[in-house]
């Protein structure tokens, strides 16, 4: 009986934990509409800075509590919505996904740039580890009350704050009809802005509970991760209910903690299945979650992409190919394996085009059907043994197929979610490869078979052999990969150009109108997913041999979201934003990070900022998803945009091309060095429209633009001033000189004279 109470309790205090920041979500989501990704993040935040004010400056822990709970929470949350959120109203479901989540990876980065990962730190309960009362038995720490308490508090408070309060009320009009409340006297934003104040509060004081209660040491990926475990108890109450929230949050701590107290001893994988229990449980609330009925209207978006064609793609593919030979020949040997591991990486993501870009269907988790194909390739793909072995056809073959049956199995129960529930549910799916596949790395008997799935937690893949080819040296990898790349790009384009390629953006845009006109939206729905896992799993299987071996870490699902991130920053429609996405996640972190390492350990005065940089570079990757709310088409859409008025101006085409050339001829006689290469041919690249519009801006500009552009070059004459609209006070100062009169002073002399006078500010003001 006492150890039932004592894992009862247990499992209360966790749930409550788990209410608290689950309130906290529900609370954001129910006033402003957006899902807030970010939510673990900003309470790993608040543990990281409760840490350092308590224990690191040793202030006292009531004074480090409220200046975490009551001040750095609230505030943040306030710079969130005043600077973010608040310009996510009528966008896109993937664009909110996208900006929270880059807001969580740069809080994860910022964290691990203030606070070194590899130091241990430890966080005791509130009035120490030592405090307690003794209640059937059972010792119960001052700390698990507190967080029993504030659970059952928040959770009367908050549903009578929606309920029986006007200020509720208002966070709740703020979603339905903002205008509406507008009308009526209030203030939208500021209804907004406080609740995102209380939302982050409340995650400030998850994030300072969590850490004593779940054990272990302040680390950051973790701690994020294990406030994202109660999105499964928002979802119980279908992230409006707070009084359901937190019945689920408790059933959820409970059950954790009676799964690891109760199951056999020789149930091993317990453990593991106590880890995934908060995605399984989220999972299966996904599929019994009643959902939206079908959207007749067509969604309107700011979402621009334009489809080239096959012809097109063709040449694109070439050009690429060849760009890339050309690149074995003129970069540092030494950069080569990262441009393979960037180019295996962008046919990974090349799997959410189709999806994403073309279908409308979120996936955030890609690298986890790559796991799945890693998986299968390894264990029946590899030939020959040390040195001599390979991997084949039929490794690259299984794995890709069992990416795609497994895709197929992710996606038949989920076939009836889509939007935010259908990117939480592949988030579940990648939790529950991480916490029960990849965590398999001793050997069992699975049915038959005798083995472990991810053995010793870090499996080597030898280099692929595709007939005459061998990917062992790097050039051939590089050449090849960008044949492959260039080559399911084509076939995703040719898609696309088909009927089905039609169908699949007319489900995205009306999902209603694509069925009553007698389109199949399961089988549509399942073909895509498929072809996407399938893109994944042999991304995943090129991946892992350009390495040689894969951790579990290389599929977490913090890398899985970085990836989807920067695809959808350069631009989820094309094939050149996945690119951009592949090439930044698989070789831009690598390049710039060895980059200020080395610079830092050959000039010592400068080694602190150069170590830095790095972290500032992180931070700065991962804050590039908040611009997807002003550029929702992507990087590659703007930059496409800017280069097609050139078409018109082929000299100012003919001089961009040229300079490249000459630094690349530069770069080939060893006068200029790789680094000044790629740093010059960025600037060409962006600086080329820039020099149509001031060279040749007759042919470049449209004519509403060359209108503007001469309405603020016309110089009028200064009788002329001031009759189409009103003087500023230069322009008044202008014409008084010019008139003879005697000018009236401009506005810093009119506050100076008036001073000098002795007139009030307030007079000087009304003029």
């Amino acid at each position: 009986m006492e150890l039932f109470l004592t894992y009862t309790i247990v499992g209360l205090v966790l749930g409550s934990v788990y209410a608290i920041a689950a309130s906290g979500l529900v609370l954001t989501y129910t006033t402003s509409g957006v899902f807030n990704f970010a939510h673990g993040a900003q309470a790993m935040l608040a543990a990281f800075l409760y840490w350092q004010l308590s224990v690191g400056w040793g202030l006292p822990v009531p004074v480090a509590f409220v200046l975490v709970v009551l001040v750095f929470g609230p505030l943040l949350g306030v710079v969130l919505h005043r600077f973010l959120m608040h310009g996510l109203r009528d966008v896109a479901e993937v664009t909110k996904v996208i900006v929270t989540v880059a807001v969580l990876l740069g809080m994860v980065s910022l964290s691990q740039w203030i606070w070194d990962p590899t130091e241990p730190r430890k966080l005791e309960m509130l009035f120490g580890n030592a405090t307690s009362i003794e209640v059937f038995g059972v010792r119960v720490r001052y700390h698990e009350i507190i967080c029993l308490v504030s659970a059952a508090l928040l959770a009367i408070g908050l549903r009578l704050l929606f309920t029986r309060s006007r200020l509720g009320v208002m966070m709740r009009g703020v979603v339905d009809d903002p205008e509406l409340l507008r009308l009526n006297g209030h203030n939208p934003d500021r209804v907004a802005m406080a609740s995102w104040a209380l939302g982050s509060g409340l995650a400030a004081f998850a994030g300072v509970l969590v850490t004593p209660v779940a054990g272990g040491s302040l680390e950051a990926s973790m701690l994020t991760l294990l406030i994202i475990d109660t999105f499964a108890a928002a979802m119980f109450g279908r992230l409006q209910s707070i009084p359901r929230t937190f019945v689920g949050a408790l059933v959820l701590g409970l059950a954790s903690t009676y799964l690891l107290a109760y199951a056999p001893s020789s149930w091993d994988w317990a453990g593991n299945v106590k880890t995934a229990l908060p995605m399984i449980v989220l999972f299966l609330v996904l599929l019994v979650l009643p959902q939206d009925r079908l959207r007749g209207a067509q969604v309107r978006t700011r979402e621009r992409n334009r489809v080239p064609s096959v012809r097109q793609a063709l040449v694109w593919g070439v050009v690429f190919v060849a760009l890339v030979a050309l690149l074995t020949r003129i970069a540092d040997p030494l950069m080569h394996g990262s441009f393979v591991a960037g180019l295996a990486f962008a046919i990974i993501a090349l799997s959410l085009v189709p999806l994403t870009g073309y279908a409308g269907e979120i996936n955030l988790v890609p690298l986890s059907f790559g796991a799945v194909g890693v998986i299968v390739a390894f264990h029946v793909g590899i030939e020959g043994s040390g040195l001599a072995s390979r991997m084949g056809w039929v490794g690259l073959l299984a794995g890709t197929v069992a990416a795609a049956l497994v895709g197929g199995l992710v996606a038949l129960p989920a076939l009836r979610l889509r939007g935010l529930y259908l990117a939480l549910a592949t988030m579940a799916f990648g939790g529950l490869v991480s916490t029960l596949v990849l965590t398999e790395i001793h050997p069992r008997n699975w049915f038959g078979w005798e083995g472990a799935i991810f053995p010793t937690g870090t499996v080597i893949v030898p280099p692929v052999q595709l007939g005459p080819l061998d990917l062992r040296s790097d050039d051939t990898a590089m050449i090849v990969l960008a044949a492959i790349f260039s080559l399911i790009g084509i076939g995703i384009v040719a898609l696309r150009n088909t009927g089905y390629g039609r169908r699949l953006v007319a489900m995205k845009d009306s999902p209603a109108a694509s069925a009553m006109l007698g389109q199949s939206l399961v089988r549509l729905k399942l073909g895509v997913f498929m072809l996407s896992a399938a893109i994944a799993g042999l991304g995943g299987i090129l991946m892992a041999s350009s390495a040689g071996s894969v951790s579990t870490e290389a599929f977490m699902i913090t890398a899985s979201l970085a990836l989807v991130m920067l695809t959808v920053v350069g631009g989820v429609g094309y094939v050149s934003g996945a690119l951009f996405g592949g090439l930044m996640v698989g070789m831009g972190f690598t390049l710039i990070n060895g980059t200020f390492r080395d610079l830092a350990l050959t000039h010592d005065a400068w080694s602190p900022v150069l170590g830095s940089m790095g972290h500032v570079f992180a931070v700065l990757v991962a804050l590039m998803g908040i611009t997807v709310n002003q550029n929702p088409s992507g990087i590659v859409h703007q930059l496409c945009e800017g280069y097609r008025p050139l078409l018109r101006a082929r000299p100012v085409l003919f001089v961009g091309a040229g300079v490249a050339a000459v630094l690349v001829a530069l770069n080939l006689l060893e006068v200029i060095g790789d680094w000044t290469l790629g740093i010059a041919l960025f600037c060409v690249v962006g600086l080329t429209p820039v020099l149509g519009q001031v060279w040749m801006a007759e042919r470049v500009l449209s004519p509403e633009e060359l209108e503007a552009l001469a309405a603020r070059r016309r110089v009028l004459p200064v009788e002329r001033r001031g009759l189409d609209a009103p003087l500023s006070p230069e322009e008044r100062y202008d014409l008084d000189v010019a008139l003879g009169l005697p000018p009236r002073p401009l506005p810093s002399h009119d506050v100076e004279v008036a001073l000098a006078d002795g007139v009030p500010l307030e007079e000087v003001a009304r003029g």
